[in-house]
């Protein structure tokens, strides 16, 4: 009788398990529901499958991922998380802390010195990789209509004076001059870029990361809520609370000359059949141009299903790769978490963006509205009362401040 050696059964064995792994697919949850993010979303689909590892997706729609995060709780309380999941801010680390996270230290052995620091900061928790980071996104850009801009002779604003001319300048034009939802999430975000502008970076930190009920009454945060007061009637009349996506598309109709969102807009726009610096263009909000408004695109994965582990090591692994940050950026509008990339083949929005972030922590801020900066009810919190102030003339800055500080302090009292 032949007998079979060790070597043969280990290969034997090796085979058996990589095809179990092959046939284990990875549900991924998220809120990549734009024609765009779509886009980008099948990029990483189609080099996972490259790699014969199956994407099943789970697209929830809704703004800012308030819908996404709905079906992950209820999903995780009925025992049913899935392999991944979009997961940004310090919701990495409050899920981590609960043990539901898969720790993929195998998969990041080299990250911490590929990634920027407040990228790597942002995926560790106690000494342990629990997340996978894929962009960093720029909330502080404004895009112009650069058609429009060029006809009538203006350049994209350096101060609030300049906007106010170029505003004016539009209108006398019949041109709206801020496209703009009164959508909750999408006021807050123009909001936040506006308290970056009247402040600084460290003011924003004392505001939304170290939660300073005084810095509300600040004269700064002051004069950001009556700039987004006075911004408000650069807007389209009515300024009903649509989409996002509808906001892009009457931008591209060329019914609004600037905007004010995250970069992932431009990718909107290109997705649309706009040519950047020639349809369009970027800048920043005014007096925010050495700054960087962050938010950074991740994914986690949950523990519990040993059988799809080695895949969901795998796709860690893939998504860092230079091929994937590279791809997936340029479509997505944002530009890579790797510190160590060849930015050559980025435009011109995203090494801007790029040059911004690599200045360092001094420069950054941590957005509010995108889950950068703080938990999500004092989010909830703020986001709600600056859209209240923003659709109701009536309620005076001092009313908002105050109620504002009032709130703070009162949720700081119950984290204690």
């Amino acid at each position: 009788m032949k007998t079979i050696k060790y070597p043969a059964i280990s290969l034997l064995l090796l085979l058996l398990s990589s095809a179990l792994h092959a046939a284990e697919p990875l549900d991924v949850l998220h809120w990549w529901t734009s024609p765009n993010e779509r886009r980008a979303a099948d990029f990483l689909r189609q080099k996972m499958a490259e790699e014969n590892i199956e994407w099943r997706d789970s697209a929830i729609p809704g703004g800012a991922g308030g819908g996404a995060m709905k079906v992950l709780k209820s999903r995780v309380l009925s025992g049913k998380p899935p392999a991944v999941s979009q997961l940004i801010g310090p919701a990495i680390n409050e899920w981590a802390e609960l043990g539901l996270i898969l720790e993929i230290d195998s998969a990041a052995v080299r990250w911490q010195n590929q990634l920027f620091p407040t990228v790597w900061n942002l995926v560790e928790h106690r000494q342990h990789t629990v997340a996978v980071p894929l962009g960093i996104h720029r909330i502080n850009t404004l895009l112009y209509n650069k058609k429009i801009f060029d006809r009538l002779g203006l350049k994209p604003p350096r101060d609030f004076n300049d906007f106010r001319r170029i505003a004016l300048v539009l209108q006398a034009a019949g041109i709206t001059p801020l496209a703009q939802s009164s959508e909750a999430w999408q006021v807050a975000t123009l909001f936040e870029t506006l308290v970056l502008a009247e402040g600084d970076v460290p003011f924003y930190r004392d505001l939304f990361v170290k939660k300073n009920p005084q810095a509300y009454l600040d004269p700064r945060f002051a004069r950001a809520l009556n700039r987004l007061r006075e911004w408000k009637t650069y807007t389209p009349k009515g300024n009903s609370d649509v989409s996002w996506t509808e906001v892009a598309k009457q931008f591209a109709s060329g019914q609004a000359a600037m905007l004010v969102m995250g970069d992932w807009m431009k990718g909107e726009l290109v997705a649309q059949g706009w040519v950047l610096d020639v349809d369009f263009a970027c800048s920043t909000v005014p007096k925010t141009e050495d700054s960087h408004l962050y938010s950074i695109d991740t994914l986690v994965m949950f523990a519990g299903d040993y059988a799809k582990q080695v895949n969901q090591e795998r796709f860690a692994q893939l998504m860092l790769s230079p091929a994937v940050q590279i791809g997936y950026n340029r479509i997505k509008g944002s530009i890579p978490v790797r510190r160590d990339m060849d930015i050559a083949s980025l435009d011109s929005c995203s090494k801007a963006s790029w040059r911004a972030f690599s200045r360092g922590s001094a420069f950054q801020a941590p957005s509010l509205v995108h889950r950068m900066a703080a938990d999500e009810t004092f989010k909830d919190v703020v986001v709600a009362q600056i859209q209240t102030f923003y659709l109701d003339d009536k309620i005076s800055v001092v009313e908002t401040q105050q109620r504002l500080a009032a709130m703070v302090k009162a949720l700081n009292r119950k984290d204690e």
